[in-house]
């Protein structure tokens, strides 16, 4: 078994990986989650890894101010997943089966999802938009979106057209979900990538519906986000210490790999209840070695310190860049130390998970314990109330140490 574990791990060194665009998402309606609200995933892989959180407000170019998460060198433009006033929430990934021409237009997902924020209140606004935008669309992508009246669908489109797949219908959602990776259903046939993480993802969540039927943020977070599980070779590094044991592996085909910059989990709101509800948590960095920020659109340009740029104050810092993700960043490079050879392959499990609890998932889990059970509480009281308590909020927001500080 070993010899042939060996023999696979070699093989996959020599598979070539598109780590920036390698995205795993999903849509659960509020038939898989514990009280009816609907959940949208995105994983965001990348090649720009510093990421951030950015408001902005109405003006003469956006209708609806909203949240996003956007790369910190771009000023203006792109959103890469987000949330508006309305309710109003998209993600994406890449697909690599969708394209039918050989345009050369490409990578205008964050432009997309940037004007779909500002302007659009229900899926039926997004569609109307996608089918305004001048052709070329210069995108190859499956988009997320829920909305604040029950709307829950993936479109999958290309440069000329778009089909939306909705996860409301049974007929195509039976569970009441769905995952999605770097191909699209409505595609061709065996093209595309991300089969392998789309087949980790699905298992884990079936076996959640099967088993316990609630799907929270905070477990999409704990055992997608940080799953070391791999379909393909039947392992989880969590649960099998004789996998590595010098505590070095193979970063190819987890869910969690060297290109993650962030992961976000919109929770948003039933059908009647305010858009000021919805709940964008928020992972900046290597899932790993981060914390989870719930964000509010209500906040305004008073979001947390620790997810948007620095400014003026960065202390020899780039301004752009935020203190959360700068804090996961250096993280990450104690797990991926190796810069020469095929050394950008490998990452040091150990420092992650180990037998001795010292690893950075364990160390940092009850922080973001007490994230969650602080503001899970709290945010049940807001729906009882029917509105966010700003005074509430940034209260509680002080008591919390997101930059995750361990000994």
């Amino acid at each position: 078994m070993k010899k042939l574990l060996l023999a696979v791990v070699a093989l996959l060194l020599f598979i070539p990986a598109d780590y920036s665009r390698a995205c795993t998402s999903a849509i659960f309606t509020g038939k898989v989650t514990p009280d009816g609200r609907p959940l949208l995933w995105k994983h965001r892989d990348t090649g720009e890894l510093n990421n951030r959180i950015e408001y902005f407000g109405r003006s003469k170019d956006i209708k609806y101010a909203f949240i996003a998460l956007v790369n910190s060198p771009v000023q203006y433009g792109e959103a890469w997943t987000g949330t508006n006033e309305t309710g109003f929430s998209i993600m994406n990934t890449a697909s690599y089966n969708l394209k039918e021409d050989e345009d050369k237009a490409a990578d205008r997902e964050g432009e997309v999802m940037f004007q779909a924020l500002a302007c659009c209140k229900t899926l039926r606004d997004f569609e109307k938009l996608l089918d305004k935008m001048k052709r070329p669309l210069g995108v190859e992508a499956n988009f997320g979106v829920i909305d604040a009246e029950g709307g829950a669908a993936y479109y999958e489109v290309n440069n000329t057209e778009w089909r939306k797949v909705d996860v409301n219908d049974s007929k195509i959602a039976p569970e009441g979900y769905l995952v999605y990776t770097n191909h699209s259903y409505t595609g061709r046939i065996n093209e595309g990538m991300g089969y392998i993480r789309y087949t980790t993802a699905s298992n884990i969540i079936l076996r959640r519906v099967v088993e316990h039927g609630d799907i929270t943020p905070q477990w999409i977070f704990n055992s997608l986000s940080r799953s070391f599980h791999n379909s393909l070779l039947n392992i989880d590094l969590m649960d099998n210490k004789e996998i590595t044991p010098n505590g070095w592996f193979v970063d190819q085909d987890f869910i969690p790999r060297r290109s993650t910059s962030a992961s976000i989990v919109v929770k948003g709101i039933k059908k009647g209840e305010a858009p000021e509800l919805t709940t964008m948590w928020t992972i900046l960095g290597y899932p790993p070695v981060s914390v989870a920020v719930p964000l509010f659109v209500k906040s305004g340009d008073k979001l947390p310190a620790e997810v948007v740029k620095r400014g003026s104050n960065a202390d020899n810092m780039n301004p752009d860049n935020c203190v959360l993700c700068d804090k996961a960043l250096e993280r990450r490079a104690e797990v991926f130390p190796i810069k020469r050879g095929n050394g950008r392959n490998y990452f040091n499990f150990a420092l992650l998970y180990n037998c001795k609890g010292t690893g950075y998932i364990q160390r940092l889990a009850p922080v973001e314990n007490i994230i969650f059970d602080k503001f899970d509480k709290q945010i049940e009281q807001w729906y009882k109330q029917g509105s966010i308590n700003m005074d509430e909020l940034n209260a509680l927001y002080q008591t919390i140490d997101f930059g995750g500080n361990i000994k």
